[in-house]
């Protein structure tokens, strides 16, 4: 693996450990503590995603997301000859995670797993669907524009997921993210209704993609990580 390309997947494996493991290892401690407010969890996930992405977006662009990774190469924003490498670390990255979890703060609530409600799937697979078009919008108007000045635009992937986690977090979990649902679920041993989350995330990831193409390819002010782009 060239050196650069495994800084970057150094980058993902870090910056989606400390994703899984800021969201999840708050839901865990909450559920032990008996619960906390909702905006609570949500300010929790808008941390969970703005630390490794201001930490890691000049290394990798902190994709910390297959379904982001998927929706930035299918849409021509980064190479595909990247994309499987992107993908293999992030999953690592969360499942490192969610073991240190485990370990740390005990198998409490399925490990922060995603789980619709009783009587809420269609729901479910529709809301996830939504914001993760909510997401993956975020994550192309921080390629396209850049960081920006005083780099305010890197708050928006977060708030995407910070909103997400308030709005449908009670009846979804607010997944947006495979590796964020599928590590926890295999660790604890829950598999109810994951499919929803396999499936609606990357689905809405390619329909953005289809949607959503840049009109050029400008390298100026954008991370590292997505620089090099296919033609």
């Amino acid at each position: 693996m060239p050196r650069r390309l495994l800084h970057r997947c150094l980058a993902e494996v870090a910056g989606t450990a400390l994703l899984v493991g800021i969201g999840t290892g708050t839901i865990v401690a909450a559920g032990d503590a008996g619960g906390i407010p909702q905006w609570a969890m949500a300010v929790a996930w808008f941390l969970a995603v703005l630390i490794p992405v201001a930490l890691f977006l000049r290394v990798s662009g902190a994709h910390l997301n297959p379904a982001v990774t998927l929706a930035l190469a299918g849409s021509g924003r980064i190479s595909w000859r990247e994309a499987a490498s992107y993908w293999a670390s992030q999953f690592l990255g969360a499942f490192l995670a969610s073991g240190v979890v485990l370990l740390s703060l005990g198998g409490g609530s399925h490990l922060g797993a995603t789980l619709p409600s009783h009587g809420y799937v269609t729901w479910a697979f529709v809301s996830e669907a939504v914001f993760t078009a909510l997401l993956v919008g975020a994550v192309y108007v921080l390629a396209d524009q850049g960081e920006g000045a005083g780099r305010w635009r890197i708050v928006l992937p977060p708030a995407a997921v910070g909103l997400s986690t308030y709005v449908i977090g009670p009846w979804t979990g607010s997944s947006l993210n495979p590796a964020r649902s599928v590590a926890p679920a295999v660790l604890s041993g829950t598999y109810v209704d994951l499919w929803v989350y396999l499936t609606a995330v990357p689905l809405a990831a390619v329909v953005m993609a289809a949607l959503w193409r840049p009109r050029s390819v400008d390298l100026k002010d954008r991370g590292s990580g997505r620089a090099q782009v296919a033609r």
